[in-house]
């Protein structure tokens, strides 16, 4: 019984620190051929946006033709950067909770 408790305690601070480690890891994603670029946290906190100056098209027919491209562009890049904080929170946490025999209520 002692080496399950001992077991289950290292396997918490295995999770503890990895958790720690995707809230420290930047990932990034992109849109538009890289115009738009979002960074976020391996735990999925949107830390930096970045508009290439380029996405704004001065020829553009509207100003809210503009803004609806560039918003989209946005909406693209986070979406890109929140898939691939998905992807390295299944790398990184996936093989924990399998050891943890695939508890309930977890998101792997």
């Amino acid at each position: 019984m002692q080496q399950l408790l001992q077991q289950a305690q290292k396997m918490q601070q295995d999770l503890a620190a990895a958790q720690q480690e995707l809230a420290e890891t930047p990932v990034e994603g992109s849109a538009g051929g890289g115009l738009v670029k979002a960074t976020v946290t391996g735990s999925g906190e949107l830390r930096g946006l970045v508009i290439d100056p380029k996405a704004v098209d001065p020829e553009a027919a509207s100003p809210e033709e503009t803004a609806e491209t560039l918003a989209d562009l946005v909406l693209a890049a986070v979406r890109d950067a929140g898939s691939a904080a998905q992807e390295l929170q299944q790398q990184k946490l996936g093989p924990l909770a399998q050891g943890l025999g695939g508890m309930p209520g977890l998101p792997f």
